[in-house]
């Protein structure tokens, strides 16, 4: 590279890698070139490296190697105020604004904590204003506002720290498409008069319209980067999943779907101001079937709605040919468990014995005159223990000791061991390690073998295509097509929840 293209360069990363304390290698001599002026896809699966190389960016994390220059300077960010005085502006999904003050004092956030503006700061706020081509009142709360226009105060606040640079990542996973509109809007608008966007999103028809280039990251490694010019739907998707052969092995020795039985679940015109739109489908006993989206789709929303954890999820569940009505405790007693996806916060009783989770969902049937029969909750403990493999120093050994994986099958052991019919499982095979995922995923088939129905959702879609008989593609809160397993690959399913390929659900 010549020093003209040097000059032609905002931002430069050369053999960028990542590996933490823990010994996981995150990223791999990533090569990254940022023109000004232009918007650059940065695109990949879960896990690829593409949060981690965000968080290089934006200051958070520090590079185990390579070098990143800003401006044609070696720079070494060692806080994320480092590389926001240097002009880097990072804005995640979940917008770090003040809630409880105004637009234009979250704008001006960095120049003080003034409760009132003066004349020259609103000035500056409504010129602001026009270099994106937006109107907001300033006086908003910001906690008031849609999450769309928080997005548009975040992209303000940049602009008002003086960003040349402004990372977006996963910006429109929880819009609307009015607010996603405006959002490219701006984005538009910006980059005409010079600012540079690094857009990173799931949403792979977004990165096609929006950007000028395109990196794919896969592995933590940089498997295809070009104009976007260059790219065309089918060869994005190949560059960010692969030619994955013991998936398609895996895939041809399946054994064929055993008949399902009778209507278990049916869900009719599910709705949430959660980002659920009109969805209907139902599952039959023995089946399993697949939720496949990506970020911000609705999958988990779906299952909370039909789970009574959403109280304001609207439309028909029916278990077993019976309205299911009241909370959460209803969907239980009609049958239906749950395993979150954030099993810390949602799952587990982090202080509380094994015995003490397993036996939870179930002490109204282990209990005699309302007290608690402590032995047949131990029995219960020692099954799943026993059955599962939970590897801990007993069934008093409190849940915060356990590993992922053994903490997952955890949860597995709460619902397989009871009166359960309906398993909703988010996430069941993250952060475990390879062993904890195939036996995850044995006793799945075997609760859906004994006549159970099991509806999942994982945004590993290999993993999703292995496991389920069928699958529903979700995108934007609506069910947008219906496939069976061992007639899809991950490159379809990718392809229809990015919105590269149109899909109809039969």
């Amino acid at each position: 590279m010549t020093d003209s293209d040097e000059l032609d360069i905002l931002l430069h990363l050369q053999g960028v890698g990542k590996r933490f304390p823990n010994g996981t290698v995150a990223l791999r001599d990533v090569d990254l070139v940022v023109r000004p002026g232009t918007v650059h896809g940065l695109v990949g699966a879960n896990g690829a490296g593409k949060s981690t190389l965000v968080k290089i960016l934006a200051g958070a994390h520090r590079a185990s190697s390579g070098t990143m220059r800003w401006r044609g300077e070696v720079q070494d960010w060692q806080r994320p105020r480092d590389a926001h005085r240097a002009g880097v502006a990072t804005i995640h999904q979940n917008v770090p604004l003040a809630p409880t003050l105004s637009v234009i004092e979250n704008v001006f956030l960095g120049s003080g904590g003034r409760a009132r503006r003066d004349r020259a700061e609103r000035e500056a706020y409504h010129r602001l204003l026009d270099r994106v081509g937006y109107e907001l009142d300033g006086d908003a709360i910001v906690a008031e506002l849609p999450i769309g226009t928080r997005q548009m105060v975040a992209i303000l606040q940049a602009l008002a720290a003086g960003a040349d640079l402004i990372v977006m990542d996963e910006p429109t996973a929880s819009l609307a498409d009015a607010e996603r509109q405006g959002v490219f809007g701006a984005i538009r608008r910006l980059r005409q008069a010079g600012t540079t966007f690094i857009y990173v999103s799931h949403f792979l028809d977004e990165v096609l319209e929006l950007a000028d280039h395109i990196t794919v990251l896969r592995d933590g490694t940089v498997v295809a980067d070009r104009p976007k010019t260059q790219f065309d739907e089918t060869s994005l998707v190949r560059a960010i999943v692969g030619d994955n052969v013991a998936a398609e092995l895996a895939r041809s020795s399946r054994s064929a779907a055993p008949p399902c039985g009778r209507e278990l679940l049916s869900v009719h015109d599910l709705r949430s101001p959660r980002g659920i739109r009109g969805v209907t489908f139902s599952v039959a006993a023995g089946e399993i079937v697949g939720l496949a989206g990506l970020l911000g789709s609705g999958r988990s929303e779906i299952l909370n709605a039909i789970y009574r954890s959403d109280r304001r999820a609207s439309g028909s569940v029916v278990v077993d040919g019976r309205p299911l009505t009241g909370p959460t405790r209803a969907a239980v007693a009609a049958g239906i468990g749950l395993v979150a996806e954030d099993r810390n916060r949602l799952g587990l009783m982090l202080d509380h014995s094994l015995t003490a989770n397993i036996a939870l969902p179930h002490l109204d049937v282990l209990s005699s005159w309302w007290l608690a029969d402590a032995r047949r909750e131990r029995q219960l403990a020692l099954k799943g223990i026993a059955s599962l493999g939970i590897v801990s120093s007993g069934p008093d050994a409190p849940a915060a000791s356990l590993s992922g994986g053994n903490a997952q099958k955890v949860l597995f052991a709460r619902w397989i061991f009871s009166d359960i019919r309906i398993l909703l499982l988010d996430e069941p095979t993250a952060g475990v390690d390879v062993g904890a995922k195939a036996e995850i995923r044995r006793q799945i088939r075997a609760f859906a073998r004994a006549g159970g129905a099991v509806l999942v959702v994982d945004s590993e879609l290999e993993e999703l295509v292995a496991v389920a008989d069928r699958l529903l593609v979700v995108r934007r809160g609506q069910v947008i097509a219906e496939r069976p397993a061992a007639d899809t690959t991950e490159h379809e399913l990718l392809a229809l929840a990015s919105g590269l390929m149109q899909g109809v659900a039969s």
